[in-house]
């Protein structure tokens, strides 16, 4: 049994104060100056700590206070409140909410899972992933010491083509050289961000990170330094359709080959395989209308990896605006289950992946592994504000991150969505992440439960018929 696979986490204190959910506001007018102010006995010091940030603007009290709400109730004057932090809500969009920035900046902050002692208080079920829960039956019987105790649980998936069949000759050998793939101990590949500041330190602390995950990283070939191309064997190169150069030098150093999908696309993977037999080939297919019967046509004509991709929202490309992405892996995945093919081909997708959640959920809706971005620039302090998209300056200087703490930061959140996986699939009974892709047995999806089991229930009795003789 190989050892397990462990992420070494530590603590990495952040370039600029957090915005917590709430903000303390207190009066020094009206104050009868008891002899035992609320503010001394904070539990957790946080008026004694207090600053003012010139960066950020901002009372560093916010991201102290853990809202135990001890100063405000025992205040005689009660001149000591919190409210809703005006700051938090305009932080982030509609999609990448200040709720998944506060989670994922304290994640890789700690590299801890993130815990509310009060309780979970938001709705049970919401769209896209929010809609499918997870099968927990086994977690009333958790073995003796724990998922990090004697259980092995494998969280590694192979990227590359696995043959039909094997064939072997009189003496017992395989009678043809089986394709290369990739192992690696994490579902999870890193990526170049659609937007943000400073992104050649974005991108070496991405690379340096998936160096010590034993990962990759996916950077477009226009962005590969020659400082990026010092580590190759975590680097794949992107290529836009049509711009593959196969005298490239960099092609005999990786591992792994992105191109993005185009007519034509089979026949420039053909020739990157006969001139770099070593090389695995992944062709980047938009997550629209189209994409499974694409992905079929690839998989069919001999694709290796297939990277189905979606917007940073989660939303499907073009025509497919209206699907989420774990509709589109769904559609792809049970394409291919008819069509015999989906043990033949690695499918790995992105666009939208924010939480470690999103990585179990995905998995189980029938790909192999996911492909992050945005949650790389969160880790790294980034608001998801898009002023970089504007020529405006980034109001956390991402230009200015410092590799080492970005690299740490970048290992502290995959530590902690590693643990979260580990805790899932040891809650579901499974030990090996494998079997965890399209197990849709092991989940509950909410529009499912709605029209099967709900709709019935709901229905009026004799409206079908009186709709009928309405006709």
């Amino acid at each position: 049994m190989p050892a397990k696979y462990h992420i070494h986490v530590k603590p990495v204190a952040p370039r600029f104060p957090a915005h917590g959910k709430s903000t303390v506001l207190d009066w020094g007018e009206g104050c009868v100056r008891c002899l035992r102010c609320v503010k001394e006995t904070c539990p957790y010091h946080a008026f004694d700590q207090r600053d003012f940030d010139k960066n950020s603007l901002c009372d560093t009290i916010d991201s102290i206070c853990k809202s135990c709400f001890r100063c405000v109730q025992g205040c005689p004057r009660e001149l000591v409140t919190k409210t809703r932090n005006p700051q938090y809500e305009a932080l982030g969009d509609p999609y990448w909410t200040p709720e998944i920035l506060l989670s994922t900046w304290y994640q890789a902050e700690t590299g801890k899972i993130p815990v509310s002692g009060a309780g979970y208080g938001g709705p049970f079920t919401g769209d896209g992933f929010d809609s499918i829960w997870t099968d927990m039956s086994e977690i009333v019987r958790p073995t003796r010491d724990g998922i990090h105790g004697r259980e092995y649980i494998s969280t590694a998936i192979d990227l590359g083509r696995h043959p039909l069949f094997l064939l072997f000759d009189d003496q017992g050998n395989l009678a043809f050289e089986p394709p290369p793939f990739i192992e690696i101990p994490l579902p999870v590949l890193l990526a170049e961000p659609p937007f943000g500041a400073g992104l050649p330190r974005v991108l070496e602390a991405s690379l340096r990170a998936a160096k010590e995950l034993g990962t990759l990283t996916v950077v477009s070939r226009g962005q590969i330094t020659p400082k990026l191309a010092d580590i190759p064997n975590h680097l794949v190169p992107s290529y836009p359709a049509g711009s593959l150069e196969l005298d490239d030098p960099l092609l005999a150093k990786v591992r792994l080959v992105e191109i993005l999908d185009a007519d034509g696309v089979v026949a420039q993977i053909d020739a990157l395989k006969r001139r770099h037999p070593q090389v695995v080939g992944q062709v980047k297919v938009p997550a629209d209308s189209r994409a499974a019967s694409r992905v079929a046509e690839l998989a069919g004509a001999g694709a290796e990896i297939i990277h189905l991709a979606a917007r940073p929202d989660a939303r499907g490309q073009g025509d497919a605006a209206g699907l989420h992405l774990k509709d589109l892996i769904r559609q792809t995945h049970l394409r291919l289950v008819e069509l015999k093919l989906r043990d033949t081909v690695t499918l790995l997708a992105s666009g939208g992946i924010a939480l470690a959640e999103h990585v179990a959920k995905a998995i189980i809706c029938g790909a192999d592994g996911v492909v992050v971005d945005v949650p790389l620039l969160v880790a790294l302090e980034c608001r998801v504000c898009r002023q970089c998209l504007k020529g405006e300056p980034c109001p956390v200087q991402m230009d200015k991150v410092e590799i080492s703490r970005g690299v740490q930061r970048l290992l502290n959140l995959m530590g902690a969505w590693n643990n979260q996986l580990l805790e899932v699939m040891g809650a579901m009974g499974l030990r090996e992440v494998r079997r965890l892709r399209g197990e849709v047995g092991r989940a509950m999806f909410v529009e499912d439960l709605q029209r099967e089991i709900f709709a019935p229930l709901f229905a009026r009795p004799g409206a079908e018929a009186g709709r009928r003789e309405g006709e």
